[in-house]
């Protein structure tokens, strides 16, 4: 079963397929899901210093795309909290997977399911 379409901003080209996601570093409750206008909340518990947020998002959208961090790049926004990701693999499995984690709750917004770092639903 396909998830709906959500508000999410998805493009693909040059072998990736790219999204915007909004790093919120310092997160009590990591994890995956919701939107914050067209990108993807990704809340981890690394401080943003010496790029280990940005490290933090790639492993926890590696994980929940259930592809090789090596196959996720931070394409533009180092230093900010809107990110744009580049994610190789199979363009429409990783557009249907990106919808569905952005029809999530917003980590630490609700008791429904949400993706955690750990590889593991809540």
């Amino acid at each position: 079963m396909s998830a709906a379409p959500s508000a999410l901003w998805i493009q693909s080209g040059d072998g990736c397929v790219f999204c915007w996601i909004h790093a919120t570093p310092r997160a009590r409750r990591p994890g995956i899901g919701g939107l914050h206008g067209d990108a993807l909340r990704v809340a981890v518990a690394a401080a943003p210093e010496s790029g280990a947020a940005n490290a933090a998002c790639i492993e926890v959208l590696a994980r929940a795309l259930e592809v090789r961090r090596a196959d996720v790049q931070l394409e533009s926004g180092a230093r900010s909290r809107r990110k744009r990701m580049c994610i190789r693999g199979e363009p429409g499995r990783l557009r249907e997977r990106l919808h569905a984690l952005a029809l999530l709750p917003a980590p630490g917004h609700g008791p429904a399911a949400r993706f955690a770092p750990g590889g593991t639903s809540r």
